[in-house]
């Protein structure tokens, strides 16, 4: 098994936390594993399999760094061996893969672009195909798609700089519209990596250019009053429907919100409960809508999807195709309160991506 980690987004240092999370807990009895990380210049090397190096450490995140190897991909999807050249130029194999684990997240791979490499070469691969992957990315383009198939989200307004500039009365007419407090987010990013609160709309212009220098494009959202609440997502096996986990919420200190410092960096910024106090008709609602949303996107392997649940109705905020995977993250909470544990969740994982037909 390939364990695929790092990459050229801005949450390059929590896919290597994650990474560290998964080497430290995989089955070794069953799973013999080549780490692979991609620097963040997007160079494929050979990673030392050592969880320790990739532990999340607010003061000093993991990063991949360019020990000169290079790993070489399968040259058709007659082989599914890997092979790597080292520093001083030496090539060797690796042996052949079952199945490739990556744990990208954010822009160059989880958006389907290492999906559409991994298909080229014909590995299998873990997790959500090319169009889930690119679809889930794009948070304008999933809220098409979720309102689509009837499910509630957040209103929004998507803007890019050009229409900004050039017809900034129009637009900005349109973000007024939506009232405050409002969002301002890039639409291909995570970790809530570029994301603003904003309570005032003299801070608007300031708050898209922080996600601007992000992405492209930018959402102006409505935010909405309610509980935080998040759901895992696991494909069913043999033609099964899609499996929803039980319930976890955020509880944020203070009034601020959920975004990177008080995901990774600042354990008193918010409490993760999990499970989430849910009677059993809301929990069942919910799992309904997530199946429904992972559905929505060809979903496959795993998701987590985010709520906002306002005591009368669930609104869905993101969907996320490759969540946060470190031990102390929402989606394997959710799955070891279901029964499912960080090891057999690991497990299952693979063994879905091994299966999946895409």
């Amino acid at each position: 098994m390939a364990l695929l980690f790092g990459g050229r987004s801005s949450e390059h240092t929590i896919s290597c936390a994650t990474a560290g999370g998964v080497l430290a807990a995989i089955d070794r009895s069953k799973y013999d594993v080549i780490p692979i990380g991609m620097t963040r210049a997007g160079a494929f090397t050979l990673h030392d399999d050592d969880a320790a190096s990739l532990a999340l450490n607010p003061a000093a995140m993991p990063e991949v760094h360019d020990n000169g190897s290079r790993l070489l991909w399968p040259d058709s999807t007659a082989t599914r061996e890997l092979r790597v050249t080292d520093a001083a130029g030496t090539t060797r194999s690796l042996g052949n893969v079952d199945v490739v684990f990556p744990i990208l997240h954010g822009p160059f791979g989880e958006d389907g672009t290492v999906q559409g490499l991994l298909e080229l070469v014909g590995l299998p691969y873990v997790g959500n195909g090319v169009l889930a992957s690119a679809l889930g990315m794009d948070k304008h383009f999933t809220k098409n798609a979720l309102v689509a198939a009837g499910v509630t989200v957040a209103p929004w307004v998507t803007v890019t700089p050009p229409e900004w500039r050039d017809d900034n009365e129009l637009w900005r007419g349109r973000a007024h519209g939506l009232g405050l407090p409002a969002f301002v987010k890039p639409a291909r990013a995570g970790s809530s990596v570029g994301v603003t609160k904003i309570t005032r709309w003299e801070d608007l212009d300031a708050a898209l250019d922080i996600a601007f220098a992000e992405d492209s494009k930018a959402l102006i959202e409505s935010a909405v009053i309610g509980r935080e609440i998040e759901c895992g997502v696991l494909s069913g096996r043999d033609g099964a429907p899609a499996r929803a986990s039980v319930a976890g919420e955020i509880i944020i200190a203070g009034d601020g919100f959920y975004d990177f410092e008080a995901k990774y960096l600042d354990s008193s910024a918010a409490q993760l409960v999990c499970p989430a106090d849910l009677n059993e008709g809301e929990l069942r609602e919910l799992q309904r809508i997530a199946v429904r949303a992972f559905d929505a996107i060809d979903g496959c392997g795993l998701a987590r999807v985010d709520f906002f649940f306002t005591g009368s109705e669930f609104i869905v905020n993101e969907l996320n195709t490759m969540p946060g995977f470190t031990p102390i993250s929402m989606f394997p909470k959710c799955w070891e309160a279901t029964g499912l544990g960080y090891t057999e969740l690991i497990d299952e994982l693979i063994q879905l991506g091994r299966e999946a037909v895409r």
